[in-house]
């Protein structure tokens, strides 16, 4: 998985289950996180990919 799917798939997995609040299972975004960071992305990469993905 190259950073850009990285980035993409934690900000989705933040945004599904309830923003930075994370009301649901915490597990999944954080994974999704660490996935992204271990690619080479940084916390404003995924905040960046979060507003880019509410706008759609």
């Amino acid at each position: 998985m190259d950073k850009t799917e990285a980035v993409r798939e934690a900000a989705e997995a933040a945004l599904e289950h309830g923003g930075p609040e994370c009301r649901t299972d915490p597990v999944i975004p954080l994974d999704a996180m660490l996935r992204a960071y271990h690619a080479g992305a940084t916390p404003d990469d995924i905040r960046a990919e979060m507003a880019r993905q509410r706008q759609d």
